[in-house]
C-alpha cells in the first residue's frame, strides 16, 4: 500500500469559501455570523473525482491523509470562538470526504488555535475529531500569520497540547497557515519558514524528555533542515545538543513534498529512511508541469521510484511502515 501522508481539500466547493468569508465579514461588523453550509455527496464527489481521486489513480498511490486547507485555517483572523467554529465546520467536512471514500481518504483536523490564547482550548476539538475517526491534526506554530507573537512550540505554554496528543496517541504535522506579513509569501517563504522555525526549536529543547512519545511531521521535505543538515548537526554538537539522528529518531519525521528529483535524493540520503513518510500534497501548492521533466511538480511518488540508493525494505518503510508507526490510529481506520 502506498499511502500519502500530506493532503488538504484544496478543490472544496466555493460554497466553503463562501460561508468563510462571511464568517469574517459578521465577525468585523459585529453581525451575527451565517449558518454553516450543508454540502450534498454528490457535489463533493464532483469536486474530488477530476482531481484528487483521478490524480491517485494515475499516480500510483492508494490513499491520502486528508485534512483541511491549510491556507483557510486563518488562525489569525477573528477571535478563539470564530476560529472554532470554523475548525468545526472545516473537520465536518473532511470527516463527510472520508465517509464517502474511506477506502481513499482517511482524516486529519485542523485545530482551532488562536494568537495568545492557549492551545488547551484546542482539546475539545482534538478530542471530538478523534471519536470521529481522525488520525492526526495539524499544528500551526505561529497563529500570528507570520509575526511569530506565541512561545516556541518547546515551551510549557504549549504542554496541555502536547499531553493530549501523547493521551491520544496521535501526531501533530507542524504546519502554519496563511500570512498576513507582506514580508512572507505564505507558500513560498512562510510554510518553508515554519517548518525549519520549528525544528529548531526542537533541536535547542529537551521537549522530548518530558514526551518521549510525542510525534511530529515536519511537511514540506523539512524545510531547509535536510538541505542544511551539516549546519544543524555543527550547531547541535557546538551546543552540546544530542547527534541530529537521535533528536529525530522516534520524535521527528519529514515528508517527501519536495517539488525536484535533487531535493528528494539529497533528503533520503541525510535523513534515516526510518524518518521519511512519503507525501505529495496534491492538489496543493505548486501545481504546474515542470518543463524539464514533463511531470507535475507534486508527482513525488516518481522521485522516490528514480532513488537507486534506496533498498527495497527502505522503499516500504517510505511508502506504507513509517506512515502506520507515526499515525497508529491509520490502521484502525485502514481496517475499517
Amino acid at each position: 500500500m502506498i499511502i500519502d501522508c500530506h493532503g488538504h481539500y484544496t478543490t472544496a466547493p466555493a460554497k466553503l469559501r463562501e460561508y468563510r468569508n462571511a464568517q469574517l465579514a459578521a465577525f468585523t461588523a459585529g453581525e451575527r455570523e451565517p449558518n454553516p453550509p450543508e454540502f450534498g455527496d454528490d457535489e463533493l464527489r464532483t469536486s474530488l473525482e477530476a482531481a484528487q481521486l483521478r490524480l491517485q489513480r494515475e499516480r500510483g498511490t492508494d490513499v491520502t491523509l486528508f485534512s483541511p486547507i491549510a491556507s483557510l485555517m486563518g488562525h489569525h483572523q477573528g477571535d478563539a470562538g470564530v476560529s472554532a467554529r470554523w475548525s468545526q465546520v472545516s473537520n465536518d467536512l473532511i470527516a463527510q470526504v472520508c465517509r464517502l471514500y474511506p477506502q481513499r481518504f482517511v482524516p486529519v483536523c485542523q485545530l482551532p488555535q488562536s494568537p495568545g490564547v492557549s492551545p488547551a482550548s484546542c482539546v475539545d476539538e482534538l478530542e471530538r475529531c478523534v471519536r470521529m475517526g481522525f488520525v492526526g491534526c495539524n499544528v500551526n506554530p505561529d497563529p500570528s500569520g507570520g509575526y511569530w507573537k506565541d512561545p516556541p512550540l518547546t515551551d510549557r505554554y504549549w504542554y496541555p497540547l502536547w499531553e493530549k496528543l501523547v493521551e491520544l496517541d496521535v501526531p501533530g504535522m507542524v504546519h502554519v497557515s496563511s500570512s498576513c506579513n507582506p514580508a512572507f509569501h505564505h507558500t513560498g517563504a512562510h510554510y518553508i519558514n515554519g517548518d525549519t522555525t520549528a525544528f529548531m526549536q526542537f533541536l535547542l529543547s529537551d521537549l522530548f524528555k518530558d514526551f518521549p512519545t510525542l510525534r511530529f511531521v515536519i511537511p514540506h521535505g523539512g524545510g531547509a533542515a535536510p538541505y542544511h543538515w551539516g549546519r544543524y548537526r555543527g550547531l547541535a554538537q557546538d551546543l552540546k545538543r544530542p547527534l541530529l539522528t537521535d533528536l529525530i529518531r522516534d520524535n521527528i519525521f519529514f515528508d517527501t513534498c519536495v517539488y525536484h528529483y535533487p531535493g528528494v535524493e539529497l533528503m533520503s540520503r541525510v535523513v534515516p529512511a526510518d524518518n521519511i513518510l512519503f507525501a505529495s500534497e496534491m492538489v496543493g501548492a505548486v501545481r504546474g508541469i515542470d518543463p524539464e521533466t514533463g511531470h507535475h511538480f507534486d508527482d513525488t511518488k516518481r522521485y522516490l521510484d528514480q532513488l537507486p540508493q534506496l533498498s527495497d525494505a527502505d522503499r516500504a518503510k517510505i511508502f506504507e511502515g513509517n506512515a502506520r508507526r507515526v499515525y497508529p490510529r491509520l490502521a484502525q481506520a485502514l481496517a475499517a
